[in-house]
Order: C-alpha cells, then sequence, then structure tokens
C-alpha cells in the first residue's frame, strides 16, 4: 500500500474517509447490496405496489431496518413508515444530495451481509398491459386491410 500524501489527508479532511463499495452506497441508500432483504423502486413507493410484499419481508425479518429515500414526498412514505411501526422495525429516512440520482425509493436492511438473490419486487402486468401486447402488430393490420 502506498503512503498517503497531502492531497489524500486534504481530501479525506474535507469529504471523510472513503468507503467500499461507494457507489453501491449511493445507489441503496446507505447500504450494500449484500445487507438487503427487499427494495422498493421510488415509483413502487408513490404507488403503494410492493406494500405486501414488503410487509411479508417485515414480518420474516423482525430485526432488520427500513430506510426511506427521503426525496420520496412524505405523503408517499406514511403506508411504508406505518407498517414498520406496526412490526417495530425501526426505520429512518435517508436525505443526502448523492442519493438524488437513485431510482430506490426504501430499502428493508440488515447491520450485516446476508446475501439475498432476489431483492426487487417482480412486478405483474396489469390488464392494460397485457391487452395492449396481445394485439397484432401494425403491419398485420394493414395487410388486413388488402385482403
Amino acid at each position: 500500500m502506498s503512503k498517503k500524501d497531502v492531497d489524500d489527508y486534504l481530501t479525506e479532511g474535507m469529504y471523510g474517509t472513503r468507503l467500499p463499495k461507494d457507489n453501491e452506497r449511493k445507489q441503496f441508500l446507505g447500504t450494500l447490496r449484500e445487507r438487503i432483504v427487499l427494495v422498493l423502486t421510488k415509483g413502487q413507493v408513490m404507488s403503494n405496489k410492493g406494500l405486501e410484499a414488503l410487509e411479508q419481508a417485515m414480518k420474516d425479518n423482525p430485526k432488520s431496518k427500513l430506510i426511506i429515500n427521503g426525496h420520496v414526498s412524505y405523503r408517499f412514505q406514511k403506508e411504508e413508515k406505518a407498517l414498520a411501526n406496526k412490526y417495530n422495525i425501526e426505520h429512518s429516512t435517508i436525505t443526502n444530495e448523492e442519493q438524488s440520482d437513485t431510482d430506490i425509493g426504501a430499502v428493508l436492511t440488515y447491520d450485516y451481509a446476508i446475501d439475498k438473490e432476489q431483492i426487487f419486487i417482480q412486478e405483474e402486468p396489469n390488464q392494460e398491459e397485457l391487452k395492449h401486447d396481445a394485439s397484432p402488430p401494425i403491419l398485420s393490420k394493414i395487410k388486413n386491410w388488402f385482403k
């Protein structure tokens, strides 16, 4: 390991000690992926999709904690906070400018690694999307006009 020079000390003094996997911490609201039980995107938090999965995860992991992105409006955070209170799960809101560019809305996590494979909720398409996908392509419609 190389010796620190003056620039390293100045940078550390101004910005703090560099943490390993800093980009991962910015994406997942200050925690590491290996510690996460469940992740909700901002869209899932704002539309209350994933509340059932979050509730089940809280039941299964009573010693976890919930981290909520502070860049999501408070009115959208109420349901998640109410669930955390219901199951006595510690929760906090992170409002950090470094986390403003992430799409993550809430994270249920531990302070240690659990290495869970699937942390994102798989959303089922709604009926409108299914109808849209089932419609024939535009070229097929045009061909039918000329038959």
